[in-house]
């Protein structure tokens, strides 16, 4: 596949074209291969985006309005730029009740290379908007911002400005219970006894709250299919329109395979994804992959027991598969079943700002401590606390994995991964492990503590086995390390710096700032960044 996360959905095509293009010239098997440079030459990055917003707020703190210009660089060509800046639009309202609100959104044709899909899809820069004005007015209202967050968080039931109302809606509940569980508040009074006794290094806690709306924003791709077929020996087999790319798509589905036909799972296997046997398939993307292909499979399981009840009535009730499909088979039963699947509800219509724009939405929360050493701008990560409403978890193992990768993915979007650009060229310059860095080991949060939202009712989902979409995952749990990086803006680390150098000069004369200095204010940088501005 050449890997997952987006990169390749649409920039495969430039490659396969030339290879199709040869054979057919030649008539012969091609392969091409890129370097790894080459590849990242070629295949486009996530979208940088740039936000003008006015916000209106009430002396107490609640918002009122929101008005926002948001600029997407989509590089040289259109590619799914339009999609990105639509999720980012769905999305700059962040977890918040803004009773007005408009947004509107352009792209830049510049001349880098074509912007593609990158896990979160505009959502995180939707997101990150959001949160970048929250800090903003809570600074000027002179409020904690965890405060100024909770006030003007969404209740169950209330509208959000594209006019979808949120059901099953935890985020203040799960918001309450991370305080509680990462004991957040003797943990603040401690950082801000570490700030005031310590001159170079300083440390910041923060507490993010997130959702992430799950649906393709075209609707044509909200469908699926799939092939399951009973061998009269009792094995299974199924084909599904997804692929799996590491993220444990096909360890989900032959559990759902499983259940559905009360099979033990090792007798159920997974044929791998082509389109002779599944055709016309969507895309592998979006969180909705488990949710599509997952009914897709029910879907024909459940035609499959509907042919096998009589022989479950005539034969013993704990019979097995092998003996009911080896009396069916004599009988001349069709064992095989192509399942489909159809996100039901939404279809949102852009402009009369109509219909329902997602199926559901996955949720979380996350707080985070991190501290920095304001010389160099070096960060460690201390402790990161999570919590995600992932529904009825269908393999909770492999969901705390997406978490846990997600939130460390997202730390290298937002510390160490900085892209370059020649401004004559467009060229990126950054284009291999030299100068591009990804987090490492040692990058991984010190303490790390992720769990799951348990003991709720979800009365309006209606996914399979009522389980929510956690693959965008670097898509919610992505925007998770916003709460370390908004303590990492290099407009206050030089701020820190220059406090530490007046404490050290001054010593008696000194008092510490009455507010934080560690707001976000501006787009966070890179350690290396930090050492330059310092």
């Amino acid at each position: 596949m050449g890997g997952g996360f987006g990169g390749k959905e649409t920039r495969s095509v430039q490659l396969a074209g030339i290879c199709a293009a040869a054979a057919k010239k030649t008539r012969r098997p091609v392969r091409c291969m890129l370097n790894r440079d080459e590849d990242i030459l070629t295949s486009g990055q996530r979208h940088p985006f740039l936000a003008r917003w006015k916000v209106a707020v009430n002396s107490d703190g609640k918002l009122q309005a929101l008005d926002a210009d948001v600029f997407a660089n989509g590089g040289w060509s259109q590619d799914l730029s339009a999609a990105v800046c639509d999720r980012a639009l769905s999305h700059s309202d962040g977890v918040y009740m803004i009773p007005n609100v408009h947004v509107r959104g352009r792209i830049a044709k510049t001349n880098t290379v074509s912007n593609t899909a990158f896990r979160g899809f505009g959502g995180p820069q939707g997101m990150f908007i959001a949160e970048s004005y929250m800090s903003e007015v809570a600074d000027h209202l002179g409020m904690p911002v965890e405060k100024f967050r909770e006030i003007n968080m969404y209740k169950p039931g209330e509208i959000t400005h594209f006019n979808q109302e949120l059901k099953d809606w935890f985020v203040p509940l799960m918001y309450e219970q991370v305080q509680d569980e990462s004991d957040y508040a003797r943990r603040r009074e401690e950082v801000d006894e570490f700030n005031r006794t310590h001159r170079w290094n300083k440390r910041g806690l923060a507490l993010i709250p997130t959702k992430f709306g799950i649906s393709f924003t075209a609707l044509f791709l909200n469908q699926a299919g799939a092939l399951v077929h009973i061998y009269h020996d009792g094995s299974v087999l199924l084909a599904h329109g997804g692929t799996e790319m590491g993220q444990g798509l096909h360890t989900k589905m032959t559990m759902i395979a499983a259940e559905a036909l009360k099979v033990p799972q090792d007798s159920v296997f997974i044929s791998e994804t082509a389109t002779n046997t599944v055709a016309n398939t969507s895309s592998t993307a979006a969180s909705a992959s488990s949710d599509l292909n997952g009914y897709a499979i029910w879907n024909a399981c459940a035609q499959l027991n509907e042919r096998l009840a009589p022989y479950r009535e005539k034969l013993e009730p704990d019979a097995t598969m092998k003996q009911l499909a080896h009396a069916a088979y004599f009988d001349r039963v069709n064992l095989s079943a192509q399942g489909f699947y159809r996100t039901p509800d939404i279809g949102y219509v852009w402009g009369p700002n109509t219909g329902q724009m997602f199926f559901y939405f996955t949720q979380g929360v996350a707080a985070a401590e991190v501290e920095i050493d304001t010389l160099t701008g070096d960060w460690t990560c201390r402790r990161a606390d999570i919590k995600m409403d992932v529904g009825r978890s269908i393999n909770p193992t492999i969901d705390y994995g997406q978490i846990e990768g997600a939130f460390v993915q997202g730390q290298g979007l937002f510390t160490t991964e900085e892209s370059l650009w020649h401004r004559a060229s467009g060229q990126i310059f950054t284009r291999g492990p030299g100068a591009y860095k990804i987090p490492g080991f040692r990058d991984v949060p010190q303490v790390f503590n992720v769990s799951l939202l348990k003991d709720v009712e979800w009365e309006n989902l209606r996914t399979i086995q009522r389980s929510r979409g956690v693959g965008m995952l670097i898509i919610p749990p992505l925007f998770f390390p916003y709460p370390f990086i908004q303590q990492m803006d290099e407009k206050r680390i030089q701020e820190v710096r220059l406090i530490a150098v007046s404490q050290a000069n001054h010593p008696s004369s000194w008092a510490p700032p009455s507010s934080s200095p560690f707001e976000m204010h501006s787009r966070p940088r890179v350690p290396s960044s930090a050492r330059r501005k310092c």
